[in-house]
């Protein structure tokens, strides 16, 4: 298993690292951290907009499948089976929006594994591919302000907190008001936990991390942040809205 990650995820995200230091000016460790990032972002934001499609399309068949599942509440068989034809008819993949999310997992951990554990300024020529060029030199201080090397950056870390707290409320928006006369499910009260978790305690934890890592590592997740923020705006506008609006005509 970790030969298979090092070999399809760990080793072509440290040669393209070292591919982008090699062309950005000044070998700026910290611009080529920033573009890689950028780079696998939109690379992955094609199964990201799949994913939202997905539950999109979950959604308008809410209320058929709570019928069903009302309906064959003391069969699984033919709950399931009902299911599946529910799915057929509206030529939906339950599962697409998982295995999405599934496939970004290992690009996400292998580029965060190289910012922390790739050894920069160092660079280790037997992980390099025979057409990646060995770098004349590895700058490690970011545009001539701080080593991204080092640890304990407090601007950082702080701006790694700030940016997971907004990428937070962007992802989680608040919930919709409940209904007094209603009380709270078990579910209710488990969502409404994990959000002030995501919302408060999550930044805190961020920030508290970056500052006892290598700086490079806090300005991944900052960049991270940053477009996972602009990310969510443009689905937003150009794939929830437009598609909601459709299913509700």
């Amino acid at each position: 298993m970790k030969e298979l990650f090092n070999t399809f995820f760990y080793q072509p995200l440290y040669n393209a690292l070292v591919l982008i230091i090699e062309v950005v000016p000044g070998a700026d460790v910290g611009i080529a951290v920033i573009l890689l990032t950028v780079l696998v972002k939109l690379i992955l934001f094609p199964l990201s907009a799949k994913a939202v499609r997905a539950q999109i399309e979950m959604k308008v068949i809410q209320k058929p499948l709570e019928e069903i599942k009302e309906k064959y509440k003391n069969n699984r068989e033919e709950m399931g089976r009902a299911m599946l034809d529910l799915y057929k008819k509206h030529k939906i993949n339950p599962f697409s929006g998982v295995v999405v999310m599934f496939v970004q997992i290992p690009v996400i951990l292998a580029l965060y594994w190289v910012f922390l554990r790739g050894g920069f300024p160092s660079v280790d020529p037997s992980r390099l591919y025979s057409f990646v060029p060995f770098p004349n030199e590895v700058n490690m201080t970011f545009l001539g302000m701080f080593n991204v090397g080092e640890s304990q950056n407090i601007v950082l870390a702080l701006l790694a907190g700030l940016s997971q707290y907004f990428q937070a409320r962007f992802s989680f928006p608040k919930p919709e008001p409940q209904d007094p006369n209603k009380p709270p499910t078990f579910k209710d009260d488990m969502m409404k936990g994990m959000q002030v978790q995501i919302r408060y305690v999550l930044p805190v934890v961020i920030a508290f991390i970056s500052y006892g890592l290598i700086s490079v590592v806090s300005l991944y997740w900052i960049v991270s942040n940053l477009f996972a923020i602009g990310q969510e705006i443009y689905i937003r506008n150009n794939i929830r809205k437009p598609a909601e609006e459709s299913t509700a005509v």
